[in-house]
C-alpha cells in the first residue's frame, strides 16, 4: 500500500497514525504543495491523504482510511469511547492554531515545500483565511497565551499518555495531530500530561514531532 501525504497536514497525520499504531507497513509519498496533477489523476481533485490500496484502487478522506485499515487489517484497536469534552477543546484550539502554524510550516524544511513555487502556492492559498504571514507572526505572543490556556484545560482531561481517554479511540486520531502540529511553535509550553501524551503517541504511531526545529 502507498499513502500520499503532506507532512504538515493534520488529516494526513490521522492516516499515518493508524499504520504506525497497528504496525502495518505502508510506503509514504509526500506530494509537493502545488502538485495538482498527481492527486487529480488518482481521485479527480487535489487533496491528501490518499491511500493506494493493495488492489491498486485509491481512497481519499482521512477517517475513511483510518476506518478501513483498522477494520480490515487485524483486530480493531480504536475501541474506546469518544469524549465530547475532547471534541470541544479541539474546536477551541482550532480558533488559534492555524495562524500560529501556517507561517512556521514553510520554514521547517518539509518535503511538500521543497520548491519556491510550492511555498508560494501554499502562502497564496492561505492569505485569504489568515491574513499576511507577517501579521500572523506579529500576533504570536497573544495566540500562544490563548492556546496555553486551552492546553491547561486539556491537561486535566488526559487519562493516559497512551490514550487520551484511557483506551485508544478516534479521539486519539483527531487529537494527536492537532497537538503535534503545535510543537512547531517555539515558546509554547506544553503541560506535563500533554507533553507525555505527545511523546508517547509519537513513538507508538511513528509520527515525528517538531520540537527540534520549532520556530
Amino acid at each position: 500500500m502507498k499513502l500520499y501525504i503532506y507532512e504538515h497536514c493534520p488529516f494526513c497525520v490521522r492516516a499515518r497514525m493508524i499504520f504506525g499504531l497497528k504496525h502495518i507497513p505502508v510506503e509514504q509519498h509526500v506530494l509537493l504543495s502545488d502538485d495538482f496533477k498527481t492527486p487529480e489523476k488518482m481521485i479527480g481533485k487535489k487533496m491528501a491523504p490518499i491511500l493506494q490500496k493493495a488492489d491498486g484502487s485509491y481512497m481519499p478522506e482521512s477517517l475513511d482510511i483510518v476506518e478501513y485499515i483498522d477494520n480490515n487489517y487485524g483486530q480493531p484497536i480504536l475501541t474506546g469511547a469518544k469524549s465530547p469534552q475532547i471534541a470541544d477543546l479541539i474546536k477551541q484550539l482550532q480558533q488559534y492554531d492555524y495562524k500560529l502554524e501556517i507561517p512556521r510550516y514553510i520554514k521547517l524544511g518539509l518535503a511538500e515545500f521543497a520548491t519556491q513555487s510550492a511555498i508560494d502556492y501554499f502562502i497564496n492559498s492561505k492569505v485569504a483565511k489568515i491574513g499576511s504571514i507577517d501579521e500572523c507572526l506579529a500576533q504570536s505572543e497573544n495566540l500562544i497565551l490563548a492556546v496555553s490556556e486551552i492546553l491547561n484545560q486539556f491537561d486535566a482531561v488526559i487519562v493516559s499518555q497512551n490514550a487520551c481517554n484511557g483506551e485508544l479511540s478516534l479521539d486519539d486520531i483527531c487529537l494527536f495531530p492537532v497537538l503535534r502540529n503545535l510543537t512547531c511553535v517555539k515558546g509554547l509550553t506544553f503541560p506535563p500530561k500533554i507533553k507525555a501524551y505527545l511523546l508517547s503517541m509519537a513513538e507508538d504511531s511513528g509520527v515525528d514531532l517538531f520540537f527540534d526545529r520549532a520556530i
